[in-house]
């Protein structure tokens, strides 16, 4: 991918060389592909990056919490909207119907780990309603998703 090969001129004032047809190894190290490549898995990782949300739109209330690590399995992702509105991942979903459907999720599912993500203008009563509804429908690990950047309980508030 870098080497290459250059041809011996043969020259020095019309005299005849031994090795004249035989070639030396080019020193220099061609970047070209590589720029090419990394200028290609750049725009794809800011093209992919914001389709990785949730497109359900909510504002979150900001805390100074860690974030939760990581898992193999793509997170389950329940949002209450500030209207009432209650999704899974993308899908709207009535209130009557949530538990029967996250148990047939729980089903298929290797982890109860959920994320429920709550408008911050929604009342705390309606948060513990689809807390319960999660725990019914088999989903006992139930992280609050945040967003970070809001205010904390010690000396250093900010």
């Amino acid at each position: 991918m870098g080497a290459g090969v250059v041809q011996n001129s043969g020259g020095g004032g019309g005299r005849r060389r031994r090795n004249r047809g035989r070639s030396r190894p080019m020193a220099e190290i061609n970047v070209t592909p590589f720029v090419d490549v990394m200028m290609v898995l750049l725009i794809i990782i800011m093209v992919a990056a914001p389709l990785m949300t949730v497109g359900v739109p909510v504002e979150l209330p900001k805390t100074a919490a860690n974030a939760l690590p990581g898992e193999e399995e793509e997170p389950l992702t329940v949002t209450l909207t500030a209207e009432g509105l209650i999704t899974i991942q993308t899908t709207e979903v009535p209130r009557g119907e949530l538990v029967g459907r996250l148990r047939a999720i729980a089903t298929e599912r290797d982890s109860t780990q959920v994320f429920l993500r709550a408008d911050g203008a929604v009342a705390y009563a309606q948060v513990m309603e689809v807390m319960g509804a999660l725990n019914r429908g088999g989903f006992s690990n139930i992280g609050l998703v945040t967003e970070q950047g809001g205010p904390r309980l010690d000396e250093t508030d900010g």
